[in-house]
């Protein structure tokens, strides 16, 4: 789907992957929001990369097993 300004854009949790890109020459300015829960992981499918909250409070970035980057 193309966006135009002033459109906004909702993706479920748990939902199918998405990506956003911006082919035109004006700035895009995209505002994600989150609750950030403690349980709460973001897998990236076309990476071998997920960001999950670490035992800190803090989010940290590991490979697809567990290990971290």
């Amino acid at each position: 789907m193309q966006l135009a300004a002033g459109m906004v854009v909702g993706f479920l949790a748990g939902g199918p992957a998405h990506l956003i890109r911006n082919d035109g020459d004006a700035i895009c300015a995209i505002l994600e929001v989150g609750d950030r829960s403690r349980n709460n992981v973001v897998s990236y499918p076309m990476d071998d990369i997920r960001a999950v909250m670490g035992g800190d409070g803090k989010r940290q970035l590991v490979h697809k097993d567990g290990t971290p980057y």
